[in-house]
């Protein structure tokens, strides 16, 4: 792997994770420093993110976060369903991947309960990560990971993580508990319905929120 594809690798795994915020400013040299990177390295890196839609270029004012608007959620929900309803409706019944969205479903529990959204945010991101895991596709991993930078930046624009994640918890649960006992195409119905919700959340929070 070379530097331009592992620091797209690191940056798009902080966007996933919340610690870049939606429309913040992208210092040149503080991220040359950190990653130990030349600029022209960095501005690689940034130019394969603008591509992805996770950061804009800016003239005359640099790069920043990209600011996903409700024309964008709309869209990473129908991709979502395209790729999560089928990859998970053509698992195979016992694929191991199954073991990384139990976990991710443990410890979300676990972060709910001690009120850090944030790291139950983080840990859905994880279980959907999962979910497409089950796809045993590399390259659709990572063209999924795009969506789910796209999608933190999303739930981050508005700022309410507790309304937006604490019913997906249990929500996370019924799918994993339908693929283990039931059938994958009965978790895929399940999540199908899931996500229907969720966008609607979504889109709920950018209009009380007043986003465009």
């Amino acid at each position: 792997m070379n530097h331009e594809s592992s620091l797209v690798n690191q940056l798009t795994d902080r966007l996933i994770a919340g610690e870049l915020r939606p429309g913040a400013r992208l210092s040149e040299a503080a991220l040359a420093k950190e990653f130990d990177v030349s600029r022209n390295t960095l501005r690689e890196a940034f130019r394969v993110l603008g591509e992805q839609g996770l950061v804009n270029h800016i003239p005359h004012r640099g790069v920043s976060v990209a600011s996903p608007n409700t024309s964008d959620v709309i869209d990473i929900y129908r991709v979502r369903r395209h790729i999560e309803c089928s990859v998970l409706e053509n698992a195979p019944k016992n694929h191991p991947g199954a073991e990384g969205m139990r976990r991710a479903v443990e410890a979300a529990h676990t972060a709910a309960a001690a009120d850090d959204w944030l790291r139950v945010g983080t840990l859905n991101m994880s279980f959907h990560n999962a979910v497409v895991s089950l796809s045993d596709s590399s390259r659709l991993m990572r063209s999924f990971g795009n969506v789910l930078a796209e999608l933190r930046l999303a739930f981050l624009k508005v700022e309410v993580l507790d309304f937006l994640h604490a019913p997906f918890v249990e929500r996370n649960q019924e799918v994993l508990d339908a693929y283990l006992n039931e059938s994958p195409r009965e978790a895929a119905a399940t999540l199908g319905a899931y996500l229907g919700d969720s966008e609607r959340q979504v889109l709920g929070a950018y209009a009380r929120a007043g986003q465009a």
